[in-house]
């Protein structure tokens, strides 16, 4: 099992990244959260990874932090739930947001990410709640991950979602983001800043 890698990012093609440990080019997939973490091409990075073996093909997975690893990790044991679906849970909503609507028994919460339906929100409500039950909002998570913190990768996730609700597609509503300061600012400010720099000059 590979389950980290370090080396220097390459490319960061939603929902792909390129890693060059040591010569050797790893492929990792990786969620919209884990990509707005990512430092710039060129950069060292660190990324804790989840090999997905079918009978196609070895898929490896990237996250920017171990907590998002072990939600990974715990969608995908949710019965209907494989790691194309868990990937997309964890694009279309932050972990502590997450967390806090399995606590709260909160479907329509769930039902908001895209591929998400209420069976499947119901589902990941039952066999989760036990889970997840130990784990805490904020206090367990970490305070930064490769330098953002885990409240700026949140509020990134909604402005993410936001521009995806105005007509963006997913990649495109991530490349913009990745292009913005998030530092300190709200979501409304960074969808505005997102729209100015997608405006024709």
């Amino acid at each position: 099992m590979i389950s980290r890698l370090r080396g220097i990012l390459l490319e960061k093609d939603p929902p792909w990244i390129l890693v060059d440990v040591n010569g050797v080019g790893y492929e990792v997939e990786a969620p919209t959260s884990t990509f707005t973490q990512l430092p710039k091409s060129g950069d060292t990075v660190t990324l804790h990874t989840h090999l997905i073996i079918r009978e196609d093909a070895h898929v490896l997975c990237g996250f920017a932090s171990l907590q998002e690893r072990e939600l990974f990790r715990a969608l995908i044991k949710v019965n209907g739930v494989g790691p194309k679906l868990a990937l997309a849970i964890l694009s279309g909503i932050g972990i502590n947001e997450f967390v806090q609507a399995v606590h709260d028994n909160a479907v329509m919460v769930l039902t908001r990410i895209p591929g998400v339906g209420k069976k499947t929100a119901e589902r990941l409500l039952v066999e989760l709640r036990d889970r997840l039950a130990e784990w805490g909002i904020t206090s367990n998570l970490p305070q930064q991950v490769n330098g953002m913190s885990v409240a700026t990768g949140s509020v990134v996730n909604e402005v993410i979602s936001a521009l995806q609700s105005l007509g963006y597609k997913p990649a495109e509503a991530s490349r913009l983001v990745q292009q913005l300061d998030t530092q300190g600012k709200t979501s409304e400010e960074l969808i505005r800043d997102a729209l100015k720099l997608a405006a024709p000059r």
